[in-house]
């Protein structure tokens, strides 16, 4: 899993092929810190198929605000650039495999 900032998020994201979900969290935020374990997990077991990034959204509040970040955690998932879906809240592993599998 890779931490990334509002001036990466162009390469890492937008212009990156294949499946990346991207947690966008803050250090301040429990449930946030209950789910990256879970990511850690994710990206360790399905590294062939989905990249993981997260965006501090305190470090970096401009791509929070862009891509309207009302509560969080909130977890998007792009393919090939493109925004596919966002799950708000905190998801337990299970959910979040069958999720990236519907995508994969």
């Amino acid at each position: 899993m890779k931490a990334i900032t509002d001036a990466q998020f162009n390469d890492e994201v937008l212009n990156a092929k294949g499946l990346v979900l991207v947690d966008f969290w803050a250090e301040w935020c429990g449930p946030c810190r209950q789910l990256i374990p879970v990511l850690e997990e994710i990206s360790k077991e399905m590294s062939d198929k989905v990249k993981i990034c997260k965006i501090n959204v305190d470090e970096s509040p401009d791509k929070a605000a862009e891509m309207g970040i009302r509560s969080i955690p909130s977890v998007f998932l792009f393919k090939d650039g493109k925004q596919l879906d966002v799950k708000v809240g905190l998801n337990s592993k299970s959910a979040l495999i069958e999720w990236i599998e519907k995508f994969a």
